[in-house]
């Protein structure tokens, strides 16, 4: 299975006058993760139709595109993922604009077309007065995986993680752990943002990764203890069984969450405290049931609190990370790191 935790490169567009910075910065990436020439233009191809997308219906209401390197198991770039957000009036049958000829504004209609075919894996969210969000993933030749969905016969997984506006490194931060039957997932959000918060995260994840296999209780318990030394965190662990059809969570601090069901959501409640600071004597997990179309999405605070799945349409039905930049780009406060981490039972 292939997770990626890397951080999303935020690239913004307000006129025609930065796209060729926009292009070069991009380009630079896909380089620097090994793509040959002929690779290299074909991600050239993808953000010249996204750019075109955001110039013509974001205009200045606003949109960016987000970027990160995929990496495989081995350590090694494989691919590009490209997610292009507009605030712009939406589509009312965004299927039907991805046909050639069709075009809302009288030009070609070639552009979303044309990104399906140039990715290795493509998804799109489109509604009337909600804005787009397309998601493209792209690989090299020798990488293309199998499913390039990166889907599992028990779960899907995907995020969004964007540092704050002039920072090189995010303080939030995610891991995933693989057990028996299911997972454990555990969400971070070092105190502050910048290289402290960062260094506080970095070294919850390898403590996250080194503790034995308990309950998400007991393993905050030794993060708690082993990151004494930096500023602290906050962070939640959810471990999900598909067999047994459980979940179990426990957060400390301000990390967000929600189970989604199909006719309710729940929230994942938090304890109050810091990581590597000050935790509560007791914790305990919350128990809940883990079932097939089950949607938990987790965040920090850099998202607003109050979305509503409600106003998305058969959003929990797309690509994770789909679902997470939809609620990104409608939530995100701009002033702090920013993840959303979304995770989906497929049996």
């Amino acid at each position: 299975m292939d997770f990626n935790f890397e951080a999303h490169q935020q690239f913004s567009l307000p006129d025609r006058s930065f796209l060729n910075i926009f292009k070069r910065d991009i380009t630079k990436i896909a380089e620097a993760a090994g793509f040959s020439a002929t690779e290299t233009g074909r991600v050239n191809l993808v953000v010249m139709e996204m750019a075109t997308n955001l110039l013509k219906h974001a205009g200045t209401l606003g949109g960016e595109l987000l970027v990160k390197p995929i990496f495989g198991e081995n350590g090694t770039a494989a691919g590009l993922e490209l997610l292009c957000l507009d605030n712009g009036p939406g589509m009312s049958d965004p299927q039907r604009m991805m046909q050639d000829g069709v075009s809302t504004y009288g030009s070609m209609g070639q552009g979303l077309g044309a990104i399906k075919r140039l990715s290795d894996f493509f998804d799109i969210y489109s509604q009337r007065g909600v804005g787009t969000v397309i998601l493209s993933r792209i690989y090299q030749k020798k990488y293309i995986p199998k499913s390039a969905a990166r889907s599992d016969k028990k779960f899907q997984v995907g995020a969004v993680l964007v540092p704050k506006a002039g920072e090189k490194v995010s303080g939030d931060a995610w891991g995933l752990r693989m057990s028996h039957e299911g997972a454990y997932l555990l969400t971070l959000d070092g105190l502050g943002h910048g290289e402290h918060a960062h260094e506080a995260s970095l070294t919850a994840l390898k403590a996250f990764h080194q503790q034995p296999k308990l309950t998400p209780s007991q393993m905050l318990r030794g993060i708690h203890a082993e990151i004494k030394k930096t500023r602290g965190a906050v962070g939640a662990i959810a471990h999900w069984n598909a067999e047994a059809g459980n979940l179990l969570f426990c957060g400390i601090g301000n990390i967000s969450g929600r189970l989604i069901v199909p006719d309710r959501s729940k929230s994942l409640l938090s304890y109050n405290g810091t990581l590597g600071m000050s935790v509560p004597t007791t914790i305990n997990d919350q128990h809940l049931s883990w079932e097939r179309n089950n949607v938990m999405i987790l965040h920090s605070d850099g998202l607003k609190t109050r979305w509503d799945l409600q106003k998305y349409p058969e959003l929990t039905r797309h690509d994770p990370t789909l679902i997470a930049a939809v609620l990104y780009k409608d939530n995100t406060r701009t002033t702090d790191d920013t993840l959303v981490v979304v995770v989906r039972a497929t049996e």
